[in-house]
């Protein structure tokens, strides 16, 4: 290497590092954006942020009340992001969700033609409220959208805005009238996430802020190019490569009769994580690593990201079922018997 080229190394790692200070000050502008609105739930508010700037979709799970359409509502005004709500019902159509070609007439020539008219689909962030309650032959009209970003109609290829984002709820606890979302979309979602109750403090300063006549709302602070340059600095993050067979052994301990195959997943299990688990579980570890100033990958990291990377992609066999067992049970032990390290290569 000679003299000329040496600083050339140490010039790309400080804009590399301006660069991740940059994203940590616009994560930490959003989260308290969406604070000014939601109380509590820092976690899920994390979450939601990191998958947004990992590139994948949200599925949030509650009972009704705790605020997740608040979430998604307060998360479009704190972007600058085209923004729709799709509210699925059992007689939702897949032409209502992605759009449908119509017959129009030339007021000049008399002619007609068939024109596409786009559906709410088109938009950055979309809402998909209650996503559980249309039937699966419009749920699948989403899988396109979600995985190419794109939809098809009348054998034209129509590409979606980007960023694209998909944040859908369900409720867990009302089945009457709701439809089971195919495993083929649930693997399309990077995280599932639990929304839990709020506790006394998060209860009272919600009843100051809507029974006082205090009606706070998130103003823009991150626009599309933001997202987009973040998306890209997030590939970047560094992972090592005993870090990343950590991570490769977590998704294959959860295929049953496989070689890492761990604990109860053999008893319990029907189906493993797919490999979309692994790129969720790494690019959120990547994210994880910039929010916590460093610019490579800890085991920590992708601890931490298991749970709500995985929890929807594992699949429990009859008698899983009968005995009731949670699958975070399941990712949770496996979480402890998988060693951050082989024992042979600790050895060698």
């Amino acid at each position: 290497m000679t003299e000329e080229n040496a600083p050339q190394p140490t010039r790309a790692a400080a804009d590399v590092e301006q660069k991740c200070r940059d994203f940590r000050a616009k994560f930490q502008s959003l989260r308290n954006e969406i604070g000014k609105v939601i109380v509590g739930h820092t976690d899920i508010v994390d979450n939601v942020l990191i998958a947004l700037f990992a590139g994948g979709h949200v599925l949030l799970e509650g009972v009704p009340g705790l605020g997740k359409t608040l979430l998604v509502r307060t998360l479009s005004d704190a972007l600058s992001l085209d923004f729709r709500r799709i509210q699925f019902t059992p007689d939702l159509m897949p032409a209502d969700i992605i759009g449908t070609n119509i017959v129009m007439e030339d007021q000049a020539s008399g002619r007609r033609m068939f024109e596409f008219q786009r559906g709410p689909i088109f938009a950055q962030i979309i809402l998909a409220d209650e996503i559980n309650r249309a039937t699966p032959k419009t749920q699948s009209a989403m899988l396109e959208a979600m995985q190419e970003h794109s939809v098809t109609s009348g054998g034209t290829v129509y590409h979606l805005p980007e960023p694209f984002l998909v944040l859908a709820t369900q409720n867990p606890i009302e089945q009457e009238g709701t439809y089971p979302l195919p495993e083929a979309q649930l693997d399309r979602f990077f995280f599932k996430l639990i929304v839990p109750y709020s506790n006394r403090e998060e209860l009272s300063a919600i009843l100051d802020r809507t029974t006082a006549g205090h009606n706070p709302k998130a103003s823009p602070v991150v626009s599309t190019e933001q997202i987009l340059d973040a998306r890209k600095l997030v590939h970047r993050v560094a992972i090592a490569p005993h870090v990343q067979d950590y991570a490769v052994r977590l998704i294959l301990a959860t295929h049953p009769g496989g070689e890492f195959a761990a604990g109860q997943v053999n008893q319990y299990l029907r189906f493993g994580a797919s490999p979309r688990g692994v790129q969720a579980l790494v690019l959120a570890a990547k994210v994880r690593a910039m929010l916590d100033e460093r610019y490579h990958v800890s085991f920590a990291d992708v601890a931490d990201s298991y749970l709500p990377a995985l929890r929807h992609r594992i699949l429990l066999n009859f008698e899983g079922q009968a005995e009731g067992i949670a699958n975070d049970d399941i990712l949770t032990q496996v979480l402890d018997e998988v060693p951050t390290a082989l024992t042979r290569e600790l050895k060698a």
